[in-house]
């Protein structure tokens, strides 16, 4: 469903991939640029119809409704139009590993965001909108940092975007990060559930802290091998607070190599800068969930820039191959 500025009212169909959405939530998607204010001042007023009837902000809507929307102006902005011709652009389709009619997987590169704000002109789910505007629905199941590489899924379907976010709420979808960081990580160390707080840090960049006042948080570790007075670990989110994995590692004495935020040390700055490390060394590699009572399970191999790092660093070859085999 695509609305535009119009001096009419417009009738819409409700697709049956929106049913049990709720009709605020529903608008407030279709109706890009107009105040909420605006969205729920309008549904309190009757001037938003369901099959002729008057409906309240939480009603939810079924397959084949018949929606009125009354004259509205969907934006008194200009639609962001992204150049799909842009190299960072393109590069999101060479990163699908897997799509279908229902959902797709990209190796998100390091660099780019998952959305557009705080001053970016678009991120993963914008891009991929502007290359396929064939695709009725795209949304975003999870989000990884933008500094962080690997597996991010999308939905196509609202119904199936539902679902998903269940398994996530019920620790049902497992993801499995690769993490190099400094120092040898000692093998007794397979967890860590410090609490993280949202604070700011220089300059009022947000960051995350271990704080007693924080949300509870939980990460499992395993070490896959050391070298170099470094470690590659297997990092498993069982919770997902921002930054967790970056914080836990830092709190427990083994920051992140390459990690712009949270590694301050300058000396370990400066063996980075030795090492010409280009990213931060944090890699989503794996994500199983179920879809349909199929289990589903996304690889995503690591990129140029950390496979050279860990092979500078002397780690076999073969261990991110037979990792995600």
């Amino acid at each position: 469903m695509k609305l535009e500025s119009t001096s009419k009212a417009q009738f819409l169909t409700i697709e049956a991939d929106r049913e049990g959405q709720r009709i605020d939530n529903l608008l407030i998607g279709l109706l890009k640029g107009v105040p909420k204010t605006r969205i729920y001042r309008i549904i309190r007023k009757g001037e938003v119809r369901i099959n002729k009837g008057r409906v309240k902000a939480d009603y939810r809507v079924c397959a084949d409704d018949l929606l009125r929307i009354p004259p509205i102006r969907v934006s008194e902005n200009p639609q962001l139009v992204i150049n799909t011709a842009l190299d960072n652009v393109k590069q999101l389709e060479q990163c699908i590993i897997h799509q279908n009619n229902d959902w797709l997987a990209i190796n998100k590169p390091t660099g780019i965001a998952v959305h557009g704000g705080s001053g970016l002109s678009f991120g993963v789910v914008e891009g991929l909108r502007a290359l396929h505007p064939e695709w009725h629905y795209l949304e975003l199941v999870h989000r990884i940092d933008r500094e962080t590489s690997g597996v991010l899924l999308l939905a196509r379907k609202r119904s199936l975007l539902r679902n998903l976010h269940e398994q996530l709420r019920n620790r049902q979808m497992s993801k499995r990060y690769l993490c190099l960081v400094h120092g040898n990580w000692p093998d007794i160390l397979k967890e860590s559930r410090a609490p993280l707080l949202k604070s700011s840090g220089r300059g009022g960049e947000r960051i995350m802290v271990v704080s007693d006042e924080g949300q509870g948080s939980h990460t499992k570790f395993r070490v896959l091998a050391r070298h170099a007075n470094t470690s590659l670990v297997e990092a498993t989110p069982v919770t997902g607070r921002t930054h967790q994995i970056r914080v836990h590692c830092l709190h427990e004495g083994f920051p992140i190599i390459g990690d712009p935020k949270y590694v301050s040390d300058s000396t370990l700055k400066d063996k980075e800068k030795k090492w010409g490390v280009s990213r931060l060394m944090l890699h989503a590699a794996t994500l199983r969930f179920t879809q349909d009572t199929q289990k589903q399970l996304v690889k995503a191999p690591v990129d140029r820039a950390f496979s050279q790092l860990l092979k500078s660093l002397q780690y076999p070859e073969h261990l991110i191959s037979d990792y995600l085999t």
